[in-house]
């Protein structure tokens, strides 16, 4: 359903959970021919599929919007920077898979090789379908997987585009075929005897069920589960004004519903009043409308469930005395709106502390708490609280603050002046709650082998 106007958009037809063994032991059968294949050659055939992308990035763009709700402006990002990525894992496959001589003499040589898992599981996220799976299958196909791609039940006909494009670019529909589902074919997938590996991105909760399921098999599980990612803004900061709407795009892009999104800002007291005020301006003059118009920033929310839980978090702060600046219940949006959609304004709270939801649980829709501190080690202790550890933002003029205040905590991504940024370069990995393993860069490419020691 489209969550703009509650309209349908389309239908797919579901996996039947009983066809997936036979959908796996074709899957094992091609994944052994296509590992065959140089590097080069599946390479190839990814570069091509990213031309396909370009080819259609409106269509797809479009599509994504019509699922999810993502302003098009932003879906079109999101397609381009699909093609980034998997322009990285094709042209880096080979050197991850670069055998590495550990010793070698006249006696004796020792040599690592890096093989493919074998059939993976691709369990993919609505909030970006095509970024949040290429993450997977992109590097999967490089190093010689097999994929078993499972889009959301949220975006099925994006999924399911991505699969016709993939293969129309030459990858063999044994190996790469599309499970579409909801939970209980998802859980029938996790299942699976037989199967290599589990990728999956989604929330806390959902992701400690997929590791138990595949623990029953001995099956390798890597899991993106979000967090609860914050900013601080230290005193020192050159540009207030900037670093207010640095964060507070950071904050709000794609109605926050990132998986990197800022959903905690703490201000050094002595800046607070300055910061939360142009925070507030720059907000302010976000768009929200109708994501097929030109110029909208903040679309409708993707699900209903997300934005009661928003609704929810807001209510809780407002009882325990935190002030709505901006939006916060009964925030009047523009009568033109379907009533039909999942709106919800965006909105910034002040007064808050850790006794609140809003400062705790992840909340993956257009909020955020304004917090301010006495100093660095009152925000790093604030920051450290929560059972997530995704991203963690520092803005300064001093780089080696921000660095000795980064290393204390325990996060798989350290941003100075920067917020909300992913790159094909680095690997991108969450620890504690927000999970486990790596997607993209070079880590990401050896997360989808094994290595094998010859004597």
């Amino acid at each position: 359903l489209d969550p703009a106007t509650g309209e349908e958009v389309g239908r797919v037809e579901q996996t039947p959970p009983s066809s997936l063994p036979a959908t796996l032991a074709k899957a094992r059968d091609a994944q052994r021919d296509w590992a065959a294949l140089p590097v080069a050659h599946r390479a190839d055939v990814l570069l091509f599929f990213n031309e396909l992308l370009k080819h259609n990035e409106r269509e797809l763009a479009e599509l994504v919007t019509a699922e999810m709700g993502k302003p098009v402006e932003q879906a079109l990002g999101e397609v381009r920077g699909t093609r980034q990525r998997l322009r990285f894992l094709a042209e880096e496959a080979a050197g991850a898979l670069q055998p590495h001589v550990a010793h070698h003499s006249d006696a004796l040589e020792e040599v690592v090789e890096y093989e493919p898992l074998g059939v993976v599981a691709n369990i993919s996220a609505w909030n970006y379908p095509l970024f949040v799976a290429c993450n997977v299958f992109g590097a999967a196909l490089a190093t010689g997987n097999a994929v078993l791609y499972k889009p959301s039940e949220v975006t099925p006909l994006v999924g399911a585009e991505v699969t016709r494009l993939l293969h129309a670019a030459g990858v063999p529909p044994a190996v790469f075929a599309a499970v579409q589902g909801g939970r209980e074919v998802g859980e029938a997938l996790c299942a699976l005897e037989g199967l290599s590996g589990v990728f999956f991105t989604g929330s806390n909760a959902t992701g400690r069920k997929v590791a138990a399921a595949a623990a029953a098999n001995l099956t390798r599980a890597q899991l993106e589960l979000g967090g609860k990612d914050p900013v601080y803004v230290r005193a020192d900061v050159p540009d207030v004004a900037a670093a207010a709407a640095a964060v507070a795009d950071g904050a709000m892009y794609n109605a926050g519903q990132s998986c990197c999104a800022v959903e905690r800002v703490y201000v050094h007291h002595h800046i607070a009043a300055e910061f939360t005020e142009a925070f507030v301006e720059a907000v302010r003059a976000l768009k929200v409308g109708h994501p097929l118009e030109p110029g909208t920033y903040f679309g409708p929310l993707a699900r209903a469930e997300g934005r009661l839980h928003v609704e929810r978090q807001v209510a809780e702060a407002t009882a325990l005395g935190a002030r709505a600046v901006i939006g916060g219940a009964g925030a009047a949006l523009d009568a033109a709106l379907d009533p039909r959609g999942q709106w919800l304004a965006p909105t910034v709270l002040t007064g808050v502390h850790h006794g609140m939801s809003v400062m705790r649980d992840e909340s993956f829709g257009p909020v955020i708490g304004l917090q301010a501190v006495r100093d660095d080690d009152e925000a790093a202790k604030l920051m450290a609280d929560t059972q997530y550890g995704l991203t963690a933002a520092v803005y300064t003029a001093d780089a080696d603050a921000a660095d000795a205040l980064l290393r204390r905590l325990d996060v798989g991504s350290a941003y100075v002046n920067v917020c909300d940024r992913v790159s094909p370069r680095l690997p991108w990995s969450g620890r504690r709650g927000s999970g486990l393993g790596a997607t993209l860069g070079l880590d990401g490419l050896r997360a989808l082998t094994q290595p094998k020691a010859f004597h």
